[in-house]
């Protein structure tokens, strides 16, 4: 089996709650397109330093990683931030290694997504179907 990659859509959640609130317009929601790795062995979402910043992410702590050599170091969280692939959904925080070369999509947001990998088709699709679709309201804070 070879690599699998795939489209996903990353946003930050505050601006999303800002936009909501009126605070900022939608078109001003801090969001970046990537194609993602899809990584069962890594546990969340992995971005690097460059996407964080771009994306307005605060630092909400650290973790622990270990990549692909075996090398295990601490690198910080962050986040939140809001998953998307097609019409489905999650919001997580990311481990932030400073300069990865690719964004990996893990165990963890995939799951929360319902997606599993198909290897015949070295794609990952919807585990009951891509019809389905998370609705998507914004809570009226007021």
């Amino acid at each position: 089996m070879s690599l699998v990659r795939t489209k996903i859509t990353l946003k930050n959640v505050k601006d999303i709650i800002r936009a909501e609130d009126g605070h900022i317009k939608e078109a001003e929601i801090r969001k970046v397109n990537v194609e993602a790795l899809v990584d069962t062995g890594a546990w969340t979402l992995v971005i690097n330093e460059k996407i964080r910043k771009k994306l307005g992410l605060e630092l909400t702590g650290t973790d622990t990683g270990t990549l692909a050599d075996g090398a295990e170091s601490v690198y910080n969280m962050a986040g939140p931030l809001e998953v998307w692939w097609k019409k489905r959904r999650t919001i997580c925080e990311a481990l932030v290694l400073p300069n990865a070369a690719e964004v990996l999509l893990g165990a963890i947001p995939l799951e929360a997504m319902d997606l599993t990998i198909n290897p015949r088709k070295e794609e990952i699709t919807g585990a009951h179907g891509d019809q389905i679709v998370h609705s998507v309201k914004p809570v009226n804070r007021h």
